[in-house]
């Protein structure tokens, strides 16, 4: 798939944003006053964002508001509505906390599930389509959901928290890169399939569908080199958890929580472009690429 930048934006920013939210509806940090602003100004600087992002990869991005009225069947309509209602709801229990001194727990646990929902909610857009085996499996919401929320205990200063979670996020973003190989041959989906002509014989394309590039080519078929994609998971992984890792068991200090924090989100991105690149959508083997 063509890694957007705008939907990796999305997806990075959102997730660590909702993520912070989580964190602020359980309580932890349990801050008043301009201190519980800050927290949650960043926290929605980050969620917004990034879901504005999403609309710029929209053909007609003022058509966004028809994305809450198919939820029943769309889980990017289950997403928008998630969306609105955590926002809601952490920002009733954001002016208490702020305002007031107040932590209301129950408005603020309702809040943290639907942040988690919102994050859910994302990661079943791509995982329910059955035409990109990479995603179609259960580890692509697990992988959403730990890196959310693992981003989100290093932005709230849950330290200990945040060291546990960044290895378990690890360990899921490396169990979704090794499964997420096979996924496709796994499958069994082939230009035979596709055709319904695999029972007369091997079938194979005579000759490219055209000779220029067209939407699907340039939106569904991605080709990045192995080695290449070897190298950024290097990357990726080393600068998602074993720098932030290594920061957090030094002696505290901001300075070392904030270069974590960077180092974590660099990862995340580069991990999050991989995501889109390497998704080998099946209208690929028409053209020959897969």
């Amino acid at each position: 798939m063509h890694p957007a930048p705008s939907v990796i934006f999305f997806s990075v920013f959102s997730g660590l944003g909702f993520g912070l939210l989580f964190w602020l509806g359980l309580g932890w940090p349990s801050a008043t006053g301009i201190v519980a602003f800050v927290f949650f100004a960043i926290a929605y600087v980050l969620a917004v964002g990034g879901l504005i992002a999403s609309t710029f990869h929209l053909g007609q991005p003022k058509r966004a508001l028809k994305a809450f009225s198919q939820w029943k069947t769309s889980w990017l309509s289950r997403e928008a509505i998630c969306a609105v209602a955590a926002l809601f709801l952490m920002a009733i229990y954001g002016a208490g906390a702020v305002f007031y001194g107040q932590h209301w727990r129950v408005i603020g646990v309702l809040g943290a599930l639907l942040s988690l929902g919102t994050v859910f909610t994302t990661s079943m857009i791509y995982a329910q389509l059955r035409t990109v085996p990479r995603w179609h499996m259960p580890l692509t919401p697990l992988n959403f959901l730990s890196l959310s929320v693992a981003g989100g205990a290093l932005l709230a200063g849950q330290v200990t928290w945040a060291l546990w979670l960044i290895l378990i996020a690890g360990g899921v973003q490396l169990a979704t890169w090794i499964i997420g190989d096979t996924r496709f041959a796994a499958s069994g989906t082939t230009l035979a399939t596709a055709t319904q002509l695999g029972g007369i014989g091997q079938v194979r394309a005579f000759e490219p569908p055209h000779t220029g590039t067209n939407y699907l080519l340039r939106e569904f078929v991605h080709v990045i080199g192995r080695r290449h994609a070897t190298k950024l998971r290097v990357i990726a992984l080393g600068l998602m958890v074993v720098v932030p890792v290594i920061l957090l068991l030094v002696p505290f200090s901001h300075i070392a929580g904030g270069l974590a924090l960077l180092a974590h989100v660099a990862g995340v991105f580069t991990a999050r472009w991989l995501f889109f690149a390497q998704a080998e959508h099946v209208v690929g083997l028409y053209y020959g690429k897969r």
